[in-house]
C-alpha cells in the first residue's frame, strides 16, 4: 500500500512540476477548431491572432487554427461539426442560415460572434491586360476566387447578373497568383484587407503592374437590386495602393461564426476576449486596430447573433437590432 501511494505522490508532484517548468501547458482545456481560410490570405494571419487572443485570455479553452476553403468551406465543416468557429462572410452566411441562394434545400445554421472588417471584392487584374473595364473580361480566362469559397460563389453570381462571361479558371490562392504573374490568367477576384489590398495582391504588384476594375453605376444600381446582403464599397483614390485611384466594387463583412453546439457561456468568454484585445489582433491584421468590432458587427451583420455575442453587446450597453435576435 505503501509504495502505490508512494507512486500517486510522485506522479501528482511530477504533474505540478510540468505545469511550473512549462506554464503554457494547459491540462483538461476544451479544445476548438477555428476554420479559417487559405494560408496565402490576410484573413489567415487574422485567424492566427483570433487563437492566440483566446488562448490567452481564456482559460479553460485551447484554440488551434485550421487552414480551409474560406467561408463556404467553413460552413460545410460546420454542418458535419468539424470546426468550432470560423471565418464567414455576411452574406454567404446570412443565405446559408436562412436557406437562401444556393442553401435553398440545405440550409446550414451558424450564429455571428463578430464582424471584423469590410471587405472590398476587388476585380485585380494585369495593367498589360487590356481590361479596363468589366465588359473587357468577357472571354478572358479570369478566376473568381479561392474554388469553393464565398468569394467565388458570389463572384460568379454577380457577373451573371451583369451578363458577363469569362472564362472561369479554377484554382487556390497560391496557383492563381503564380497564374496571373505568368500571364496565364489575366486575373481574379480577391477580397481586400479593409480597404487596402490583399497580402497576395501586393504580392502580385511588387513585379507585375496591377489595375484595379470598378463598377459603372448601371452595374452598381444592379447589384443593389438583386443581391440584397452585399454592400456597395467605395474605395478611395490611394487605399489600395499610391498608384491606384479610387473605383467602387461589390462587399460584404468579414466575420467569425460558432455552430451551434457552443453554449452561451463559452461564447461569451471568446467574444469579450475579442472585444477587448487591444493589440494582437491588430499586430497581426492592421485594418482592426482601433475598431469598435460591437458596432461593426451591429452595423453589418445580417442574421442573428450567437446569445453569448448577445450577453456581451448588452453588457457594453449595446442596443440589439431585432433583426440580429433569432425569432
Amino acid at each position: 500500500m505503501q509504495s502505490r501511494t508512494l507512486v500517486k505522490v510522485s506522479f501528482i508532484l511530477f504533474i505540478l512540476s510540468c505545469a511550473f517548468l512549462w506554464p503554457g501547458i494547459s491540462f483538461g482545456a476544451k479544445k476548438i477548431l477555428v476554420g479559417s481560410t487559405s494560408a496565402s490570405s490576410s484573413h489567415y494571419g487574422y485567424f492566427v491572432a483570433v487563437a492566440q487572443v483566446i488562448n490567452k485570455n481564456v482559460p479553460g479553452l485551447e484554440a488551434s487554427v485550421v487552414e480551409t476553403g474560406a467561408t463556404a468551406d467553413n460552413l460545410r465543416r460546420f454542418s458535419r461539426r468539424q470546426i468550432d468557429i470560423g471565418m464567414v462572410t455576411t452574406n454567404t452566411q446570412s443565405e446559408a442560415y436562412y436557406g437562401r441562394a444556393l442553401y435553398q434545400k440545405n440550409p446550414i445554421k451558424t450564429k455571428l460572434l463578430w464582424v471584423y472588417v469590410i471587405a472590398p471584392q476587388n476585380v485585380v487584374v494585369r495593367k498589360d491586360s487590356g481590361v479596363m473595364k468589366l465588359s473587357d473580361l468577357n472571354g478572358k480566362r479570369f478566376n473568381a476566387g479561392i474554388k469553393g469559397s464565398a468569394s467565388e460563389q458570389t463572384s460568379q453570381a454577380v457577373f451573371k447578373a451583369l451578363n458577363i462571361q469569362p472564362v472561369w479558371v479554377p484554382g487556390s490562392t497560391g496557383d492563381i497568383v503564380t497564374a496571373i504573374k505568368d500571364n496565364r490568367v489575366v486575373g481574379y477576384v480577391k477580397s481586400g484587407a479593409g480597404l487596402g489590398l490583399d497580402a497576395s495582391s501586393r504580392d502580385i504588384a511588387t513585379l507585375t503592374p496591377i489595375r484595379l476594375i470598378s463598377l459603372d453605376r448601371q452595374q452598381e444600381a444592379i447589384i443593389e437590386r438583386d443581391f440584397p446582403d452585399l454592400l456597395v464599397v467605395d474605395v478611395p483614390a490611394g487605399a489600395a495602393g499610391k498608384d491606384i485611384g479610387a473605383y467602387k466594387t461589390w462587399g460584404f463583412g468579414v466575420a467569425c461564426a460558432a455552430g451551434l453546439d457552443m453554449d452561451e457561456q463559452t461564447a461569451y468568454r471568446i467574444v469579450k476576449a475579442i472585444c477587448e484585445d487591444k493589440s494582437i489582433q491588430a499586430a497581426a491584421f492592421p485594418d482592426v486596430k482601433g475598431a469598435d468590432l460591437v458596432q461593426m458587427t451591429l452595423k453589418y451583420a445580417s442574421s442573428p447573433l450567437h446569445p453569448g455575442a448577445i450577453k456581451y453587446f448588452k453588457e457594453k450597453g449595446a442596443v440589439i437590432p431585432a433583426r440580429l435576435i433569432e425569432k
